[in-house]
């Protein structure tokens, strides 16, 4: 029981660490390194992720994940990040994958990409998707996980399940228009391990008000270290 606890308060710390500290991809990296950072790593995801999102982020790799490599990806990422964020419309935030390895979630607003109710992406987001794009084929052992979602407003003449389904079925479109425009300017397709809309059903704001459904409608790129990049890591931290 002992054991226990003492586990599940330095799981509880770490996570207090990532999140009150302001802790860069490269310190996260070198911090979930070494002994049993994977199982760590997935406990700390699974907090930072309030829905579980966090904890389903990132590539099946197995094996723990030394300190030094763990730093090297971590500068990857943060790299990646100071890039996306410089591009117009782009929100980004630090967040551990199912690895326990540094990540980095990118989250364009709807309204910037699309017109309401639409999926075909407007000139000022192919132009953000562009520059977005050249990152992705700097680094082509990046992958990524992209999610669509919107807010909770009705269709005209819908029920609220017709609704549901409608705007479940719009946010997938929406997705999909991002990840075929990425493709389209070099990404290349095996970097997408998930295109997928989640419809109204995981809102980050009260949809009650106008404010709070902007933020619900959005486009989420998780981009998260692939094997690749983590045995090339591992092969550079071995020199």
């Amino acid at each position: 029981m002992k054991r226990k606890n003492l586990f599940l308060s330095l799981i509880l710390s770490a996570a207090i660490i990532l999140t009150g500290c302001g802790l860069n991809n490269t310190a996260k990296g070198a911090l979930f390194g070494g002994g049993g950072g994977a199982a760590i790593g997935a406990g700390i995801g699974a907090l930072i992720g309030k829905d579980g999102k966090s904890a389903a982020i990132g590539a099946a790799i197995g094996t723990a994940v030394g300190a030094t490599t763990g730093a090297i990806i971590g500068k990857q990422m943060d790299k990646a990040k100071a890039e996306a964020a410089a591009i117009e419309g782009a929100n980004t935030q630090a967040i551990t994958d199912a690895n326990g390895l540094p990540a980095v979630l990118v989250t364009f607003d709807s309204g910037i990409l699309f017109t309401s109710g639409s999926s075909t992406l407007s000139a000022s987001a192919q132009n953000s998707l562009t520059k977005f794009a050249r990152i992705l084929v700097e680094n082509p052992t990046i992958e990524l996980s992209v999610l669509g979602h919107t807010d909770n407003t009705g269709f005209a003449g819908s029920t609220a399940e017709q609704s549901r389904q409608k705007n479940q079925a719009l946010s997938q479109q929406r997705a999909q228009s991002v990840v075929s425009y990425l493709k389209t300017k070099g990404a290349l397709t095996s970097q997408f391990k998930e295109v997928s809309g989640k419809g109204q059903d995981m809102p980050v704001a009260d949809n009650s008000t106008a404010a709070g459904k902007a933020q619900n409608r959005r486009v989420e790129i998780y981009m998260y270290a692939s094997e690749q990049m983590v045995r090339d890591a591992q092969a550079q931290a071995n020199q």
